[in-house]
């Protein structure tokens, strides 16, 4: 008996692996024939089932080099180094590492730090002070943190995200700016100051002609935790480029939020229609500043310095008093917003050309302590955000540094709504693995190790605070992999006169 068990085991076995195998041919037949017939793939029409593969293959290259061929300083945008330093950051981890840097020193762009001979001893630290911005406004607002959250609209991002971020902003002292889809609940979770980001098709402050609503404006203006409004004239992903957000993604609330119809698309022109020129964006910035009574800027993307001359000049004919308040600037080279490539790859200067062209323009005409520039762009460690500081930025913003203290892996789906880790998708059971309880403290933690470090390299070079540091404090490495000081690459206006020296 036990041997006709076993043999009637062998014989069901077998027969599942003959069918199994029948059903295999079938399906290779059958992909076969597609692949023949089929006449818009002339690699799988010329090898039918095998050609195959070569897709599967390029659709996994992306993972499989990321995690086991990529060198730590190889990736793009953001390489293995780069992410790992906000992962351990965003978990409370020191980021000691030993037996010397494995970033190469040679390459052209490179920043390196000037130590000083005699550093300031711990006991003469000081603490970065917090930094008004808009003095003529009703309103003004004292920004803490020189480290903040740069603008990514709810809809982009998930509800646990932003409610996230709004939580670990606010433990961490810092802003959260809303990006251009306007002011949802969930910005509001935390607590936190918060930048309403005014886009082209004035999400969240609009009529229903498209046109900016006075009366919303100020509804918006009136919330206690709203410290500011930026108008954004374009963003490093995209620009001179609108947008159009399809009727699907219009739920009742994204169009309760952004005040448009429900299911139906909605068109982002390419630039403000009530902007079309450096006189009406000064009569813009004005208006949502009167009504407001907040702080007012704008965020850009520069090409030239050419014409922003006229913009500072216009300034001063009319008065200090009619100036933006802060001016953002963008690099050239894309962000969170997902974008054509050429615009993406080819369209505006990177930031380490046009933060220190706009900061020159600004002080050229006298206006340092009027206008706080704001960098933002690819600026997510602290080597990042020190460079920006030394040439001349008052504050730094990052969106993907954030994103990456939530838990982003850089799988390149933000556009899909496929993202792995929940961050930029509204599928639920995708969004099920972003924990706000857990995700909030490594965002605050991201941003204080942020600071720390920051301050750290600032004492390194000499000064007591980071805003203390200057242009002469950090060389630039150049084709030849020499470094010249970034002061006699681009010399300053007026920012190189020496500080009050430590002691010692």
């Amino acid at each position: 008996m036990t041997v006709n068990f076993a043999m009637n085991a062998f014989q069901l076995l077998a027969l599942i692996v003959i069918l199994s195998v029948l059903a295999l041919c079938l399906l290779a037949l059958v992909f076969f024939v597609v692949d023949k017939v089929q006449t818009g793939d002339a690699i799988r029409r010329n090898y039918p089932v095998i050609g195959r593969f070569r897709h599967l293959f390029t659709t996994l290259g992306e993972f499989f080099r990321q995690y086991f061929f990529a060198m730590d300083r190889e990736e793009m945008p953001f390489n293995r180094a780069q992410r790992d330093w906000v992962k351990e950051a965003a978990h409370g981890h020191g980021n000691m590492v030993a037996f010397g840097s494995t970033r190469s020193l040679t390459v052209p762009g490179t920043p390196i730090f000037v130590p000083a001979s005699f550093p300031p001893l711990s006991d003469e630290y000081t603490q970065t002070e917090p930094m008004q911005i808009g003095p003529y406004a009703a309103i003004p607002y004292t920004a803490k943190s020189i480290f903040n959250i740069s603008g990514m609209s709810y809809g982009a991002l998930s509800r646990p995200a932003v409610e996230a971020l709004s939580r670990g902003a606010a433990k961490a002292g810092i802003w959260l700016n809303t990006g251009e889809g306007g002011l949802s609940p969930h910005h509001l979770t935390g607590g936190c100051d918060i930048v309403f980001q005014i886009g082209t098709a004035k999400y969240g402050v609009r009529d229903h002609l498209g046109g900016m609503d006075d009366e919303r404006l100020r509804e918006i203006g009136d919330n206690p935790h709203v410290r500011m409004f930026e108008l954004k004239l374009a963003q490093g992903a995209k620009p001179g480029k609108g947008g159009i957000l399809p009727g699907t993604k219009v739920t009742p609330e994204i169009a309760a939020i952004r005040g448009i119809p429900v299911g139906e698309p909605s068109i982002s022109p390419n630039r403000h229609v009530e902007v079309a020129d450096y006189a009406e964006l000064l009569d813009m910035i004005d208006r949502i500043r009167r009504v407001t009574g907040k702080p007012v800027g704008f965020k850009t993307v520069i090409g030239s310095s050419d014409d922003w001359g006229q913009f500072f000049e216009l300034i001063l004919a009319r008065g200090i008093e009619s100036a933006p308040d802060f001016i953002t600037v963008d690099g050239g080279d894309g962000g969170t917003g997902a974008a054509p490539m050429p615009l993406m790859d080819l369209v505006g200067m990177p930031l380490r050309e046009a933060l220190p062209r706009m900061v020159d323009m600004r002080d050229r005409h006298g206006l340092k302590e009027r206008i706080r520039i704001i960098a933002s762009g690819k600026l997510i460690n602290p080597g990042d955000v020190a460079w920006a500081i030394c040439a001349g930025a008052d504050f730094v913003t990052s969106a993907r540094g954030f994103m990456f203290s939530l838990g982003c892996i850089q799988a390149l789906k933000c556009n899909k709504n496929t993202c792995p880790t929940g961050i930029t998708t509204h599928d639920r059971r995708l969004q099920a693995g972003l924990v706000v309880e857990d995700k909030y403290l490594k965002v605050a933690r991201y941003a204080a190790q942020i600071v720390a470090e920051v301050e750290t390299i600032a004492h390194s070079v000499g000064v007591t605070e980071p805003r203390l540091m200057r242009r002469r404090h950090v060389r630039m490495v150049q084709p030849d992999g020499s470094s010249i000081p970034m002061n006699k690459i681009r010399p300053s206006i007026n920012l190189e006169a020496n500080p009050t020296p430590p002691k010692g």
